[in-house]
């Protein structure tokens, strides 16, 4: 199995939706394993594939109970309100209170092409909603409010300048 570099906030592919998987296959498989190899490398909860530069609508999560994947999903129904602190891979070492609802049901299509039917509450249903957003290629920072988001730009532009001076030779 291979690790994939996990894709940083202002990479083009985590802005674009990603496209409907129509073929379960052996290469799909091995997309799964290594997502999964990757997720628990990183570590976080779930990963989307356009986190790893595949434009498809796949994530993979372990919330505690083994992984699994979930292809083409789809939030049919939510309901409620949570606050949780939440983080993305694709942000590292930042996280912030985000309200989203607490409740979601969720259908897609197993690794063996078994249809899915989801109840999710609290973590889980928050694990859905976080990767779902990536497939539509929404990052964490458009679900905050005005001043976090602020906060938040604010940081990764200084994350940004650092790391252009790091590489500049320049600077050397």
């Amino acid at each position: 199995m291979a690790i994939y570099n996990i894709r940083q906030f202002g990479d083009p592919v985590l802005r674009q939706r990603a496209r409907e998987i129509e073929n379960v296959d052996g290469a799909l498989r091995r997309l799964v394993d290594d997502m999964i190899e990757t997720m628990y490398d990183a570590p976080g909860l779930g990963l989307a594939a356009p986190q790893v530069g595949v434009e498809r609508r796949l994530f993979v999560y372990d919330i505690g109970d083994g992984p699994h994947a979930i292809i083409n999903p789809v939030i049919v129904e939510s309901r409620g309100e949570w606050n949780y602190d939440e983080g993305c891979l694709s942000i590292p070492d930042l996280s912030w209170n985000v309200v989203r609802p607490n409740e979601v049901h969720l259908r897609g299509v197993s690794i063996d092409g078994e249809e899915i039917d989801i109840e999710a509450d609290e973590l889980l249903a928050r694990c859905f909603q976080h990767e779902m957003d990536h497939l539509d290629g929404i990052l964490l920072v458009e679900r905050l409010d005005a001043d976090q988001r602020k906060e938040a730009m604010s940081i990764l532009r200084h994350r940004t300048l650092d790391a252009a001076v790091a590489i500049d030779p320049a600077h050397v």
